[in-house]
């Protein structure tokens, strides 16, 4: 049974990747290297799915904007839920860092506010699910995937996602976060110096979000991510919505669509959320950069 549910599988990705080639023309090299793509990403999912154990983990997607939290709300669930926390912005900063030469390229589009294109991030993420179904990794939550119609039509293809959780942010709120954010350059950490405190819309309370702030032994080592200017992270913004509406239009008639508006900072907004997804989080006094 599990053998024929992965050949199922890997049958539609191959014909999801290679087909999404014939409307732009692609050179049959790179579609086969996207179809040889979706084949991996077929054989990871179906590796974890064939894994026995009494009763399958979360198979969930987090979607919305650049900057508005998905990686802070992914995090903690994947620690509560005990499945691992796959960021495709992750993946990308790591191949941005590394000394292959298609790292030179990949920092052009970033750069640029523009969104890295299907073939590659579904070589990223194969190579992920790969590594994990290696270490005996069980579900996912998927953070920064699918961006597009066609990536949501291969990951349906591949593997039956639970729960699609939409977070949404005011534009001014999220563009404040985007421009405040900050890393160390030394220990790697998070941070945002902004601080946001905003009239509700509609007569509704206000918005506070309060700023992140390193540690004394960061504060001199913080630096901005290049991407993070105000007119690419616009660009950003304007590229993602133009192509998130289908998306979210994908998993709202599969009824598999939560679309969370965030209040207000992680104070306010995680016990919330938990509420929304009917879990209890035990150490909710944690803190995660946003």
């Amino acid at each position: 049974m599990a053998a024929a549910a992965a050949a199922i599988s890997l049958s539609r990705a191959i014909r999801a990747c290679a087909g999404a080639g014939s409307g732009r023309s692609m050179a049959s090299s790179t579609a086969k290297e996207v179809a040889a793509a979706g084949a991996r990403v077929a054989a990871a999912v179906a590796r974890r799915e064939a894994t026995p154990e009494d009763g399958r983990r979360v198979q969930w997607v987090f979607l919305g904007c650049p900057g508005v939290g998905k990686g802070t709300y992914a995090s903690r669930l994947s620690q509560m839920l005990s499945v691992p926390h796959i960021a495709t912005g992750d993946l990308v900063r790591d191949a941005l860092a590394s000394p292959d030469p298609f790292s030179k390229q990949l920092a052009e589009i970033v750069n640029n506010g523009k969104l890295v294109s299907d073939e590659i991030i579904i070589n990223l993420l194969s190579k992920r699910l790969e590594e994990g179904a290696e270490k005996g990794e069980l579900g996912f939550i998927l953070d920064g995937f699918p961006r597009t119609i066609r990536q949501a039509e291969i990951l349906e293809g591949v593997t039956d996602i639970d729960l699609v959780i939409n977070l949404k942010l005011r534009e001014e709120a999220l563009l404040a976060k985007c421009l405040g954010r900050r890393m160390c350059s030394q220990c790697g950490g998070n941070f945002n110096v902004a601080s946001i405190d905003m009239e509700g819309e509609n007569g509704g309370p206000r918005m506070y979000m309060p700023p992140l702030l390193p540690p004394p032994q960061c504060e001199s080592k913080l630096i901005t991510r290049p991407d993070d200017t105000e007119e690419v992270v616009k660009e950003r913004l304007r590229v993602y919505h133009d192509l998130s509406e289908p998306v979210e239009e994908f998993y709202r008639s599969r009824g598999k669509l939560l679309e969370f508006n965030l209040p207000g900072g992680i104070p306010e907004s995680w016990p919330k959320l938990l509420r929304a997804l009917n879990l209890e989080d035990p150490g909710n006094e944690r803190s995660a950069a946003a």
